[in-house]
This record gives C-alpha cells, sequence and structure tokens, in this order.
C-alpha cells in the first residue's frame, strides 16, 4: 500500500540524505520542501524579518505538497517528504488530519548533537552538493534549531514512527 515517507528532525540531522537513499531503496519519489522553497521564493526573500515571511510561505507550501503527495499516493506510489515540520502541535494536527483521510504514513525522526549537526550544515553551506537548497547562516541554525520540538511518548503512542540512529540514518 502507498503511503508517506516523513522525514523530519532538526537542521542538519542528515534527513536530506536519509530521504533520498530512501526513496532510491524504495524506488519513489522525494520531495523537499527547501528545494521547492528556493525555486518559488527565493527571488522574493526581503533581507530583514526573514523568519515571518518564511513561515507564511511554508504553510502554503506544505498544503501544496500535500496535494500533490495525494496525486502521487492515488497513482498507486509511494513519498518521501521533507516537510520540517519541526513543532509539535502542528505536525501532530497535520498527522491526525492525515489519518481522518485514511492516508497511511510513517515519520522518520533523525537528530545528532548539535556541534555535529552544525559542522555539517556548515560543510553543506560550503561545498553546495546534493543535499544543498539554501545557505543556512549559522543566526538560521540557531533559530532553527531552538524551535525543533522532538516527538514525545505520548506523538509516538500516536503514530507509526521510525527512529533511526546515526549509523541508520548514515547506510538507508
Amino acid at each position: 500500500m502507498p503511503q508517506i515517507h516523513f522525514i523530519e528532525g532538526p537542521v542538519g540531522a542528515g534527513k536530506s540524505t536519509y530521504a533520498m537513499a530512501l526513496a532510491a531503496q524504495g524506488g519513489f519519489a522525494h520531495i523537499a520542501l527547501d528545494a521547492w522553497f528556493v525555486r518559488l521564493f527565493s527571488p522574493d526573500r526581503p533581507s530583514a524579518d526573514v523568519v515571518p515571511w518564511y513561515l507564511a510561505r511554508k504553510d502554503r507550501l506544505i498544503a501544496l505538497i500535500l496535494d500533490h503527495a495525494r496525486a502521487l499516493l492515488a497513482s498507486g506510489q509511494s513519498v518521501a517528504l521533507e516537510l520540517g515540520l519541526i513543532q509539535q502541535a502542528p505536525r501532530v494536527a497535520l498527522l491526525r488530519a492525515l489519518q481522518q483521510e485514511g492516508i497511511a504514513f510513517t515519520v522518520h525522526v533523525l537528530d545528532a548533537p548539535e556541534d555535529v549537526r552544525h559542522e555539517r550544515v556548515r560543510r553543506r553551506n560550503a561545498e553546495q552538493g546534493a543535499t544543498f537548497a539554501m545557505v543556512v547562516p549559522d543566526h538560521v541554525f540557531e533559530i532553527a534549531s531552538s524551535m525543533w520540538q522532538a516527538p514525545d511518548e505520548i506523538e509516538l503512542e500516536e503514530f507509526d514512527f521510525v527512529l533511526p540512529g546515526e549509523q541508520a540514518a548514515a547506510q538507508v
């Protein structure tokens, strides 16, 4: 049965690498919010007050990506979505709504120590390799890291979660 694989975690946790490998292994699409965001909205990015500007567009883009994911599911294809669902309340609300629709999903949550994640982001900014979508400056890394809310025991019991360790994330 086709399903959505949500790939979530704080910035620099290895989500894109994991999602790309999971999608390749499963023979399905990987859609990363950041890649779509850059393509659609970067030309309009303000020089100040970036966070409120980003959050307003992020919500609209998530809705669009979910519509696209529903179409993929309807055609019999699974999909890996990297949506940046970093805060618990909106993540739980979305997952509950999808459950009500009867959509099958698994949430894969990756994490790593902050110093490791920060170094990964700095390296990705410099190398701009396969998982690069946009430069994440240090202050944005700090803001995004402080916003991350890991799933609690109640969330873990309510939904289907996979919590791969560092080794699993690197090897998927």
